[in-house]
């Protein structure tokens, strides 16, 4: 695996595994688990705006990382992400990209708490999209 492929498989799985926090933390409604001192994690992780239709929102960020470590690592044993798997990637970070920055926006000015590990989430789907970025001028 090229290297800049394992910055992005790296990034995915730290976001997974963040998502996997996140999800543990919505569905426990424990205030505890959100590290006190380190923002306002609870505000944000109950708000109206941490679920589409009652389930978290974290969930999807989730299957979104998921969906990203299957592509990395299958990519090379697949023909058809062989041919397609830069922008499929490219496609699903980006969709992650816009919609980190609307939470992130909604964070600053609607919730006015800031969750760290939403943070986490943004930043880590970032990196993934500018490695997609990356692999879109190397293969065109």
């Amino acid at each position: 695996m090229k290297k800049i492929n394992l910055i992005a498989l790296s990034a995915a799985i730290v976001g997974a595994i963040n998502a996997i926090y996140l999800s543990w933390v919505k569905l426990s409604h424990n205030e505890t688990l959100c590290a006190p001192g380190l923002g306002d994690c609870f505000t944000v992780n109950t708000s109206r705006y941490s679920e589409i239709y009652g389930i978290p929102i974290a969930l999807f960020g989730l299957s979104a990382f998921l969906l990203i470590i299957a592509l990395l690592i299958f990519e090379n044993r697949n023909e058809f992400l062989q041919e397609n798997g830069t922008m499929i990637l490219f496609g699903v970070s980006l969709i992650g990209v816009l919609y980190s920055a609307y939470l992130t926006y909604l964070e600053a000015y609607v919730i006015h708490a800031w969750c760290p590990y939403c943070v986490l989430s943004a930043f880590m789907i970032l990196i993934v999209f500018g490695v997609s970025i990356i692999r879109l001028k190397e293969e065109f």
